[in-house]
């Protein structure tokens, strides 16, 4: 009997905690091993979706990650470590995914995953050798799934994050914010400013779209397999016994687009006068695969798409809780959507010119 297992996160009040409960029995030994629970740890601000589990078993100590997930994530990160990554010869490299367990409700599955420690990256405290890395792995991943026959099935499960992915999100921007107006929609004179000067920034992003549009098609390079959610959190660096290995976890947002999607993510963890050189890792270990990345500033556009991307699609979901619903903290988020574009800057310095240049190609 497992100690303490039978209340289990008890308090939380997350669905299907019955099914992960005999999941890490089953992981434990089942029904008749000896053992006791001795915490379970809340981690990130994830709504008490992820915990660290950890246990004592013979004298042992045993620890798993139990995230929650709705059920057609569940199965997109279930794919990238079952099938995708295997795929391709980086299994070991992935989220360490252990076992599954769905809600009896059908509503969402418990995963439980390897505890690969404290071995996240830090932007802070940067350390080359882990960084490098970390670098060599979102190479490998994009230049082996680079044309790849599981493309298909990777943008059935995870989407596009292309040129599509920012031209819908343009779009749908728009008609949301033009829907932000009185007297539908009541504004203080403070509020209708905020409109006028988002709504002003997607107007600009339309009369840009035509030229970044052309930059997509002739240097974005082929389509691969993104990992969509590049912040340093999100990937580790451990001790093994054959040295240190970079992980990747939390596939939640993989899909399929051009390399500058993951690229502009990962970079602007780092500060600006640092982001030359971690590129320069990355030049030189796609190098090896024979590709070769645009100029700086054709480089710049694409990486500054997919910033513009992502803060459209995040501009687009208050804007409708406050059409729709009215809601009132609605309106501090796009507050903050317009902190960020005020703050936006060039991911790359411009005068920053690659070592290498020519388009990105396999």
């Amino acid at each position: 009997m497992i100690a303490g297992l039978d209340h289990l996160l008890e308090s939380t009040g997350q669905p299907g905690l019955a099914e992960l409960r005999r999941a890490l029995a089953d992981l434990l030994g089942g029904a008749d091993a000896a053992g006791r629970l001795i915490e379970h740890v809340p981690l990130k601000a994830a709504n008490g979706r992820v915990h660290r589990v950890l246990f004592e078993q013979n004298g042992c100590l045993r620890s798993w990650i139990a995230k929650r997930l709705e059920p057609g994530n569940a199965r997109r990160n279930e794919l990238v470590a079952r099938r995708w990554l295997p795929a391709v010869g980086l299994a070991d490299h992935g989220p360490g995914f252990v076992a599954a367990a769905g809600a009896f409700d059908g509503r969402s599955v418990w995963h439980v995953y390897e505890d690969f420690g404290d071995g996240a990256l830090e932007t802070r405290k940067t350390d080359e050798e882990r960084v490098k890395l970390a670098v060599e792995l979102i190479a490998s991943v994009h230049t082996r799934f680079a044309r790849h026959p599981l493309l298909g099935q990777c943008r059935e499960h995870g989407g596009d994050l292309g040129s599509r992915y920012y031209q819908a999100n343009l779009n749908d921007a728009r008609y949301s914010l033009e829907a932000v107006r009185p007297p539908k929609i009541p504004l203080s004179p403070e509020q209708t400013a905020l409109r006028d000067r988002l709504l002003a920034w997607v107007h600009r992003q339309l009369d840009e779209y035509a030229s970044r549009a052309a930059v997509f098609e002739e240097c974005a390079g082929p389509e691969t397999l993104l990992h969509g959610d590049l912040w340093t959190t999100n990937i580790f660096v451990i001790q093994t016994p054959q040295g240190q290995k970079a992980r990747l976890i939390d596939w939640d947002h993989t899909a399929v687009g051009p390399v500058s999607y993951d690229l502009s993510m990962f970079l602007l963890r780092f500060e600006p006068r640092e982001r030359p050189r971690i590129l320069d890792y990355y030049r030189e270990a796609v190098a090896e695969s024979g590709w070769r990345l645009p100029s700086a500033k054709n480089l710049n556009v694409l990486l500054g798409s997919a910033e513009c991307a992502r803060t459209l699609n995040y501009l687009v979901w208050p804007t409708i809780a406050l059409v729709q619903d009215r809601a009132e903290w609605a309106v501090g988020l796009l507050e903050q959507v317009d902190q960020w574009i005020e703050a936006m800057r060039p991911v790359l310095p411009e005068t920053e010119e690659p070592k290498i240049e020519s388009a990105v190609a396999a």
